[in-house]
């Protein structure tokens, strides 16, 4: 697999596949929109948000499976530790990837995922917990803080990554919206926790919608449909999702999570959504599907700056 700039050995490019200078990792876009920054540092390949990165306050990035040391099918930068995986390659996956973004593993904190919408306030004392450190709590699918250098983590193979900024308050958050939390609204009780917590305005919180499974990918059952119908505004159903012949429907993801932030009052142009599908590229992103259950987890991780 290439991912060499041909020029210097770090950096960011502005890319995507469409006219663009191009980092040869060789990602299938959707559209032409210049969502992500294709990055490299310290040998490892990952991507960034410029409308995050712009703002000078966080380090961030969105892990692929290129430039880890775990193999097989967990090949190479697999960041879970209950996928089968050796968690002395795990460990070493989280050192390059914080070498690579610029923060610290005994810095990180994770989710444990279990599809739910519960959001947890991290603070300084929770530094490490899932990495360097056993959690101390069950049933978290999204993380806010307002402390400097502690990095939020969050896992993804097809479901939706959701990072947030409020630059005036100095706030982060990243939350994890498969379809069950993405019909319960996940996206929307990040910004409201981040409102009551925090005294954050939507208005001013950026916003951003990872890679994760498209609709041209994602075929579910009318059970599925039926709950987004129920919580979603019937003039929104031509752009959830359609019928096909088989009786199963085609879900949009990435415009449910569009609708569920721009209801939360976030601002179209703090708004970034991926054009990057994990089961269109499952040599370069995990993906569930793509690879009926045999994968490692991609993660999002997200820190305020320090000093």
């Amino acid at each position: 697999m290439i991912y060499d700039t041909g020029k210097k050995p770090d950096g960011c490019l502005q890319i995507s596949q469409y006219g663009r200078v191009q980092m040869k990792i060789g990602l299938k876009y959707k559209n032409e929109e210049h969502i992500f920054d294709e990055c490299i540092s310290a040998g490892v390949p990952f991507l960034k948000y410029p409308i995050l990165e712009k703002e000078g306050l966080v380090e961030h990035g969105i892990s692929t499976r290129l430039g880890g040391v775990s193999e097989g099918f967990l090949g190479s930068m697999n960041l879970s530790y209950t996928r089968g995986d050796d968690p002395a390659h795990v460990d070493e996956n989280y050192r390059r990837m914080a070498a690579a973004i610029g923060v610290k593993p005994e810095h990180m904190v994770c989710t444990h995922q279990t599809h739910t919408t519960n959001v947890r306030i991290v603070t300084r004392e929770d530094a490490g917990k899932g990495v360097t450190r056993e959690k101390d709590y069950t049933d978290v699918d999204g993380l806010i803080t307002n402390v400097p250098g502690i990095c939020l983590v969050t896992f993804y193979a097809d479901c939706v990554p959701l990072l947030f900024l409020d630059p005036v308050k100095k706030v982060v958050a990243s939350s994890h919206s498969g379809w069950r939390g993405t019909v319960n609204r996940m996206g929307q009780v990040t910004v409201e926790k981040m409102q009551k917590e925090f005294g954050c305005d939507p208005k001013n919180i950026i916003a951003c919608v990872g890679p994760s499974i498209c609709q041209d990918c994602y075929e579910v059952s009318e059970d599925v449909i039926d709950m987004f119908r129920a919580n979603f505004r019937e003039s929104e159903y031509d752009r959830l999702f359609y019928a096909k012949e088989n009786g199963k429907f085609q879900l949009d993801l990435w415009k449910a999570n569009e609708l569920v932030l721009t209801d939360a009052g976030i601002r179209p142009e703090h708004l970034a959504v991926t054009n990057v599908c994990t089961c269109c590229n499952p040599e370069l992103l995990f993906s569930h599907r793509a690879s009926k259950g045999k994968r490692g987890n991609l993660a999002a991780f997200i820190a305020l700056k320090e000093g």
